[in-house]
């Protein structure tokens, strides 16, 4: 087992790796900008160096000055938590140039699976089925006309090597082909420096389901149950769950067993997480792979009493998972809200400042807040707008819901705006209670429900 490790992170992630790298007796280096030399994570490390300014590019995108600090601190490992370049292949390859172990998978897999059409490819060459869309590159508009008219519109053009909504466009008649594929690509060139694209198929009414995976060096994976990320806004996930209410414990072994398919076509090493689409008549498509510990791993954790975090580094050090598949029993049901620095009345506006005020309300069985916050803490416009995640577990979902409405009634975060009271809505809306929510719900009947009472509150507000 290493004896230390370097978190190149910041945030709430970067503070559970440091716990539970101390909870295994292993130290610790955080790594920080200027803008982050008081967070929280910087504090609980044992050790800690500043690598660049505030703008990522100059600190946590900075590859040569995190593996400096490795390097200077005598730290044997790298855990990028999520984000930033948890899924860098240029980043994995490097760390092992320097004969530092990066606590993810080789780089040749983030290479293939990052990339989305040789995700695709390599799927569909396992037996998994995937969404019907372009085989290979799209050269053109031309070409993406022809298959968009072979599958049949609406389409979604996407960028190959894209992540976080960037180089995507929906596409519903082929008036629109022409302008979308060339906003796509440009895109994709200025996020991804890739303006390769493929296509898919837009399947409508669907769930987001995705599985999470884990394999070890010698070549033994498990699956763990779905978990339901089929509340988004802007292809952002707000909320999941585990398991989801509408897939049947036959389904879960289904599912499961097709990810452990892929994940030994591709002699996958530590964990990851398969993301497939649902259709109505509850038949699974692979859409993408993380390779990487997700947000969300917190209801997982919560439902099979496993930490993630802790296996990555034991499976990272060469030994064996420290379970098996019969290990891995469900238990109850967990929910995620993720809480961000922003305003839902003002159009999700972010939100920065100061924390002057600050109250967690744990405590009870199946409650638990990760966050990097304390009074004092300074959020700024610098990262992303998630600030804290909000999880319940209960013996059913009923039970977990009404802990998760207590928690958010309860917490109290001064200084800043955050989308506290929208989770609140959403836990007391009818097709939520249901579990037959899509991925089009959130976005296309929920929210112009609930911008337009937010709007008739403030009127009557005015006129009081």
């Amino acid at each position: 087992m290493f004896s230390k490790v370097l978190v190149a992170n910041r945030g709430e992630i970067a503070v559970r790796i440091i716990r539970s790298l101390r909870e295994l007796g292993i130290k610790s280096v955080a790594i920080y900008s200027t803008a982050d030399r008081e967070s929280l994570h910087v504090q609980l490390a044992d050790e800690a160096v500043c690598v660049g300014t505030a703008r990522p590019q100059d600190s946590y995108l900075n590859m040569k000055n995190i593996l400096a600090a490795a390097v200077g601190t005598g730290a044997q490992a790298i855990h990028p938590g999520f984000g930033f370049l948890s899924e860098n292949a240029e980043f994995a390859e490097m760390c092992e140039e320097c004969g530092i172990t990066f606590i993810g998978p080789r780089a040749e897999t983030i290479d293939m699976m990052g990339n989305k059409e040789h995700a695709r490819e390599q799927m569909h060459k396992s037996g998994v089925p995937v969404i019907p869309g372009s085989d290979g590159y799209i050269r053109d508009y031309r070409d993406a006309e022809k298959i968009a008219d072979r599958i049949g519109y609406p389409v979604l053009l996407k960028a190959a090597a894209g992540g976080g909504g960037k180089g995507i466009r929906r596409v519903n008649s082929v008036s629109q082909m022409r302008q979308a594929f060339s906003d796509a690509q440009a895109e994709a060139r200025l996020s991804f420096n890739d303006d390769r694209m493929y296509l898919e198929k837009i399947m409508e009414n669907v769930k987001h389901i995705e599985v999470q995976v884990f394999r070890d060096s010698q070549g033994h994976a498990v699956y763990f149950p779905e978990r339901d990320c089929s509340l988004q806004r802007n292809r952002q996930k707000v909320l999941e769950e585990s398991p989801c209410s509408q897939v049947s414990a036959e389904e879960r072994r289904h599912l499961g067993q097709l990810a452990i398919k892929a994940v030994n076509a591709i002699d996958y090493v530590n964990t990851g997480t398969l993301e497939f689409l649902m259709d109505a008549d509850h038949h699974f498509y692979f859409m993408e792979m993380n390779t990487r510990i997700q947000v969300e791993h917190t209801v997982t954790e919560m439902v099979t009493g496993i930490d993630l975090v802790k296996a990555q580094l034991k499976v990272a050090a060469g030994e064996p998972l420290p379970f098996g598949q019969e290990d891995v029993q469900l238990h109850g049901v967990a929910i995620e809200c993720r809480i961000n620095a922003e305003d839902p009345a003002r159009n999700f506006m972010p939100s920065t400042g100061k924390i002057d005020y600050l109250y967690l309300p744990v405590g009870n069985l199946g409650m638990r807040i990760d966050t990097a916050l304390y009074p004092g803490t300074k959020v700024t416009p610098f990262y992303d707008s998630m600030i804290a995640k909000v999880i319940a577990h209960g013996h059913d979902r009923t039970e977990a819901i009404q802990k998760l409405k207590r928690l958010l009634n309860e917490m109290v975060i001064v200084g800043i705006q955050t989308n506290q009271n929208f989770h609140l809505a959403i836990l007391n809306d009818p097709e939520f209670l249901s579990g037959r929510f899509t991925t089009a719900y959130l976005e296309h009947s929920f929210l112009p429900r609930w911008r337009k009472g937010v709007q008739q509150n403030h009127a009557t507000v005015q006129t009081s």
